[in-house]
């Protein structure tokens, strides 16, 4: 099994390690994978190491790099039904959704295609019409790339897109449970033109991604996934001073006023806290509603929640998928049960679904609950999952200290007909990324990234760009005239 790309070379694990995919929604093996060793660790750091500093790749140009991506995005199109559908049968999600994050990859690889050509630096007034001072900018070198389950591919292009386009080399490593679009991503950057060594692929669970942020030759590590993780991982980069760049996921305030389009704030609701299962760093988890309306609210969501159609991504009648594996289920379902334990109503949900189509798959039912308290593990802590719990609230402060009242900072919502306090509520969210009456749309050029415990630095937009690159100031005197600094 050569799944493995090591300096332009597709190999097997030198141990002979492999892994099994699973299809979260029949829990069939799809494929097996090479796991890799400390020795193809090594072996793909030091060849992107090597295209670094004796290959052409940091010396192309702008445009250059730029064809690169753009051919990439070019056969993104060509495949998209193929990577749609590997994407749903890897991840358990829709085949629309599957479809959407295709699209979604195609338009990064393009934005970072044409914003590389545009980073022309900038001229520096230094006060002298002798002296030229330019800054510009430069790539970091070797960057390791660690992606998430959750949206493999879509997740590991807002990485490899502005890494590229700024000239750096990389190595991928996907989560263990969702590999198989990066590995056919990285066949694609081939494809498009990538030199050896410039794009180098690992496989394996968390041990592999910790040799790679280990390893004294990455430059640059960026992470996608879970808080505890990421501490790790900083930990680690600080020796030798490392830059990292970390997005860890959120517990997200949805927060709702009386005053808005209460059908469309109720269909939206649901879409954030259910679509995927739940499984989306900045799903609209917490929703915070005003005392009028909390009533009929939470009914109506609960009865709309009974109704979601679950099953297999494949199936076009399915509405939300399973959970991405056994294991999580099992975490997701101790949330559940501690969230009764400790006095939170369940509206709906709570269970898996009954029947034999859902007998081998990881699924669980969409669930709602109300009565919902700050003290409750089930609202402080990221569930990462089909379930959505209610708060209550009177005045705008109450509000705004509720959606705050949180160690993360990724994402969140106000839903109001009323502008004024739309961009007042807005701005007191420490979140960052805030949508007014929508939620979850993103956009290439808008930088993504959190406060808090939700991460630092920034993915897309020009940010995203310049986390991959370093500045260096060029102060070039056309007409040095000597200065006699000392007498002898």
């Amino acid at each position: 099994m050569k799944d493995l790309h090591i300096d332009g070379i597709w190999a097997d694990a030198s141990a002979g390690t492999h892994s099994d995919v699973l299809n979260p929604s029949t829990g069939e093996v799809i494929a097996t994978v090479a796991e890799a060793g400390r020795e193809e660790v090594d072996a793909a750091v030091r060849a992107a190491e090597r295209a670094f500093d004796q290959g052409p790749w940091r010396r192309t140009t702008a445009a250059e790099r730029g064809t690169l991506l753009r051919r990439t995005a070019d056969l993104l199109v060509r495949d998209r039904e193929e990577l749609a559908r590997t994407e749903s049968l890897d991840t358990g999600k829709t085949l629309d959704e599957g479809r959407i994050d295709i699209d979604d990859v195609t338009n990064v690889f393009r934005y970072y295609a044409d914003l590389a050509g545009k980073d022309a630096g900038r001229v520096v007034d230094a006060g002298s019409a002798t002296v030229v001072s330019r800054i510009v900018h430069e790539p970091v070198g070797v960057c390791a790339l660690i992606a998430p389950w959750n949206y493999p591919l879509l997740q590991m292009s807002w990485k490899v897109a502005p890494a590229l386009a700024a000239g750096n080399t990389v190595v991928l490593k996907p989560s263990e449970v969702t590999p198989l679009t990066t590995i056919k991503l990285v066949a694609l950057l081939e494809e498009a033109g990538a030199p050896h060594g410039v794009v180098n692929l690992l496989l394996g669970p968390g041990h592999v991604g910790a040799a790679m942020v280990e390893h004294p030759a990455v430059d640059l590590v960026s992470f996608t996934g879970g808080y505890a993780t990421g501490e790790k991982i900083m930990t680690a980069a600080a020796k030798g001073v490392r830059r990292v760049a970390l997005e860890l996921g959120g517990k997200n305030p949805n927060v709702v006023f009386a005053d808005t389009d209460y059908d469309t704030a109720l269909d939206y609701a649901l879409m954030a806290a259910f679509v995927h299962s739940g499984q989306v760093c900045s799903a609209g988890a917490r929703l915070i509603v005003q005392d009028e309306i909390h009533d009929r609210f939470v009914a109506d969501l609960a009865a709309r929640a009974d109704r979601i159609r679950v099953g297999d991504g494949l199936d076009p009648a399915t509405e939300t998928g399973p959970l991405v594996s056994a294991q999580h289920r099992a975490k997701v379902e101790r949330y559940i049960e501690d969230a009764i334990e400790a006095g939170a109503t369940l509206r709906a949900g709570g269970g898996r679904p009954e029947g034999p189509q859902y007998e081998s798959g990881f699924f669980l039912r969409p669930t709602v609950f109300s009565d919902c308290t700050r003290d409750m593990a089930i609202v402080r802590e990221e569930v990462f999952g089909p379930v959505v719990t209610v708060e209550r609230f009177t005045e705008e402060a109450d509000a705004i200290a509720l959606a705050n009242d949180t160690e993360y900072g990724l994402a969140g919502a106000v839903w109001t007909s009323d502008a004024s306090r739309a961009q007042r509520v807005a701005g007191a969210l420490r979140h960052g990324t805030v949508w007014i009456n929508d939620y979850h749309p993103y956009l290439p050029q808008a930088e993504w990234g959190g406060f808090g415990r939700s991460g630092i630095g920034r993915e897309l937009g020009p940010s995203g760009l310049a986390e991959y690159q370093e500045s260096k100031h060029v102060y070039q005197n056309i007409d040095p005239v000597p200065q006699h600094w000392f007498k002898g």
